[in-house]
């Protein structure tokens, strides 16, 4: 699974690497750098849309809530459970099987977190230590995500507030180091696949999958990090420090 990532690029760098053709700053949702993703946290995300006025599929910038709420829940809740989407079954089950055929999204990260168990020894206990997974040459990785938009019934269509937007990132099978550290780990969209991936007019699902490839094309660095990431409240680039530095 992905339960934390790091995403920390300046929206407008985002602009430009994803040649985003209208970024949305709303305000109070605009997510700052953050070393210590959560579930629940808002996120950038690029995805394409079309836009009401023109009709013209417009490239955006946007923040996101991480947790898919389907179009189907009674609650926002349910998106606390949906952080992370299987590829081996995305395009199937009915959490995601519609957004995978119209909501596709990149979700740029620096790269994220797993975990390994310490098993206990004489003088300590038994811990989980946080590795950060990256890919070697330091590029932004463009995680494969889905999104969907959910309405609040209790609020009036025309109060911003009663339209939810949520995504979920997908996972497969673990491979290079991240394979050393934990089973399963995000997927990455090549850069010569985005388009096809964003493309919302793109709804073969067999064409749609064969997109869906180890991130970094599998050339990951996992290094052992500050314990300090186990707690989401921690946030900071001290975070990626080795263990035991200031004492984590």
């Amino acid at each position: 699974m992905c339960g934390r990532y790091v995403s920390t690029r300046r929206p407008e760098d985002l602009v430009d690497l994803f040649q985003v053709d209208q970024w949305h700053q709303e305000e109070a949702q605009a997510p700052e750098p953050n070393y210590n993703v959560a579930p629940t946290d808002d996120v950038w995300a690029v995805l394409e849309a079309v836009d009401r006025e023109t009709g013209v599929v417009e490239r955006q910038l946007r923040p996101l809530r991480w947790g898919l709420v389907p179009f189907w829940a009674k609650s926002p809740d349910t998106g606390a459970k949906m952080i992370n989407a299987r590829v081996e079954t995305v395009h199937e089950k009915p959490a995601y099987r519609r957004a995978f055929a119209k909501r596709r999204c990149l979700l740029p990260a620096d790269g994220f977190y797993e975990w390994q168990s310490v098993p206990a020894t004489e003088t300590e206990k038994a811990y989980k230590q946080p590795y950060f997974i990256t890919p070697e040459d330091g590029e932004v990785m463009a995680l494969a995500g889905l999104y969907e938009i959910w309405r609040d019934p209790d609020r009036d269509k025309d109060d911003p507030r009663a339209w939810w937007r949520t995504c979920t990132i997908i996972t497969t099978e673990a491979t290079d180091a991240a394979g050393r550290v934990h089973p399963r780990m995000p997927l990455g969209i090549d850069p010569a696949d985005q388009a096809a991936w964003l493309d919302p007019a793109h709804e073969d699902p067999d064409e749609l999958r064969a997109l869906l490839t180890s991130p970094a094309g599998g050339h990951l660095d996992a290094r052992a990090v500050s314990t300090a990431v186990n707690n989401v409240r921690n946030n900071g680039p001290e975070l990626l420090e080795s263990p035991g530095t200031n004492g984590s």
